[in-house]
């Protein structure tokens, strides 16, 4: 992917952290927990909050791979700031393309931070459809407010449907998808096949740096038969669930996603370690 990664910045100075958003996600969806770790004068840490290609205001892409993704974020992590190692944030699907990164781009991270899944395959996007059916049969040609769109969007949850229509962008009279959801759609009818709900397979590649591994206590993403594999790909993991939360842990539980970072900020070397 040619076009650089669309991206906000948080914060002036400190160790640099990148943040990468889920599935129907931008990258701006982590800026109050990036504002907290980066502090008030934005000297404790700069933050990069990231849209991942096909999401957000980034490229798009011809096909879904956590491969291509993680090569896309390699990419812009080192325009931003070439030979720094970044501590990275990734949740559900970003936490997958975090994996890869650290997997396939060693040296472009410190330290790991995976929330709420696993690097196994989850069958299927099942889980996903109804959403994205009620996505596609939003009628955009008939669109004229943000109201009228909230109004004919069929989903009870109001948190999901806002998060949902996050990906709504109006330019003069029409409207879109800022999501790529046809290549989505078309990924969710791979079935068992799907690459989003799937891992690959990146042979005997493994990382040695620290990884947190924040699972929420109320979500079934984190199983305990997928710690193995987990240590297997990161020796050095360490596992927190967090009680009371479900898979979106940084919304559920963000004060304690916010110390985790700043355990994890405080425990990275000084610039003249090593």
């Amino acid at each position: 992917m040619s076009e650089p990664l669309n991206t906000l910045s948080v914060g002036t100075d400190g160790p640099r952290v990148a943040f990468l958003h889920g599935l129907f996600g931008q990258g701006r969806n982590w800026a109050q927990i990036a504002k907290a770790i980066a502090g008030p004068d934005g000297a404790a840490a700069r933050c990069l909050l990231v849209d991942l290609p096909d999401h957000g205001r980034s490229p798009w892409s011809d096909e879904l791979s956590y491969r291509g993704y993680a090569d896309a974020v390699a990419a812009t992590l080192e325009a931003q700031a070439p030979g720094e190692p970044w501590v990275v944030v990734g949740h559900s699907l970003g936490g997958k393309v975090a994996m890869v990164l650290a997997l396939t781009y060693p040296d472009v991270v410190a330290s790991l931070v995976v929330v709420d899944i696993a690097p196994t395959g989850y069958g299927s996007l099942d889980r996903f459809t109804g959403y994205i059916d009620e996505m596609l049969r939003l009628p955009l040609d008939e669109l004229t407010t943000r109201a009228d769109a909230e109004e004919r969007f069929d989903e009870p949850d109001p948190g999901v449907k806002a998060f949902l229509l996050q990906n709504l962008r109006r330019h003069g009279s029409e409207w879109s998808w800022q999501v790529n959801l046809d290549l989505v759609a078309a990924d969710a009818d791979r079935g068992s096949g799907s690459r989003i709900a799937g891992f690959p397979d990146l042979g005997d590649a493994t990382w040695d740096g620290p990884v947190v591994w924040l699972a929420g206590g109320e979500s079934e993403y984190v199983r305990d038969e997928d710690v193995p594999a987990m240590r297997a790909l990161f020796p050095r993991t360490r596992l927190v669930r967090v009680n009371g939360a479900a898979h979106w842990v940084h919304t559920d539980a963000p004060g304690v996603v916010v110390e985790t970072l700043r355990r994890v900020l405080g425990s990275l070397p000084g610039p003249d370690a090593g």
